[in-house]
C-alpha cells in the first residue's frame, strides 16, 4: 500500500508510511484511492511536542559597547560589554574575538572588560557563547570600531 499527499507548496509526495491528510493508493489489479485522514493520527502535534527549546535561547544577546563604527582617539579606554538575558548558565562559556582572533586573557564568564592600548586601525569584536555539555554555540554580530592616534607631525601636537 502507498500513501499520496500534497504539501503546502503543492508538491506531491508518495510514501509507504501513513501521513496526516494522505490518500491510500491501492496497487494491484486496479488503482483506487480514497481519503485516509480519519484513520491517521495527528502526526503534527506529536512532532511539535518533541521539539526541545534550544539551551542558548537568549532574549537579549548583543554587544552594547563599543557602538558600531565608534571611533576612539589616542589613549581612550575602550570598554566592551555584552548584554545577555537570561544570564550565563554554569555550563556555558564566553569566547571573545578581536579581528577574528580569540582573546585568551578574558575569563570564560566575562561580559564586561576594557581593551588594552590598541594601535591605529580598524577593529571588529564579537562574542561566542558555547554550552560545554551540548557543544551548541551562538555568536553575536561583529561590531566594527576604529582607533586613531594623533600624528607627531600635526601642528596641534605639542612636545612636552
Amino acid at each position: 500500500m502507498i500513501y499520496k499527499w500534497t504539501d503546502s507548496n503543492g508538491v506531491i509526495h508518495y510514501s509507504d508510511q501513513p501521513v496526516a491528510g494522505a490518500e491510500k493508493v491501492f496497487t494491484g489489479s486496479g488503482t483506487t484511492s480514497r481519503p485516509a485522514t480519519s484513520a491517521l493520527p495527528n502526526m503534527e502535534g506529536q512532532a511539535t511536542a518533541k521539539k526541545e527549546e534550544p539551551r542558548l535561547g537568549y532574549t537579549e544577546f548583543s554587544i552594547t559597547a563599543p557602538a558600531p563604527d565608534q571611533t576612539f582617539f589616542g589613549d581612550d579606554v575602550i570598554s566592551v560589554s555584552l548584554a545577555l538575558d537570561p544570564a550565563l548558565k554554569p555550563n556555558q562559556a564566553i569566547t571573545w574575538h578581536l579581528n577574528g582572533k580569540a582573546l585568551e586573557d578574558q575569563g570564560t564568564t566575562t561580559t564586561q572588560f576594557t581593551l588594552p592600548h590598541l594601535d591605529r586601525g580598524s577593529y571588529s569584536i564579537a562574542a561566542t557563547v558555547t554550552d560545554q555539555e551540548t557543544g551548541e554555540s551562538r555568536s553575536t554580530d561583529s561590531i566594527g570600531f576604529f582607533v586613531r592616534q594623533p600624528s607627531a607631525l600635526s601642528p596641534q601636537h605639542k612636545k612636552p
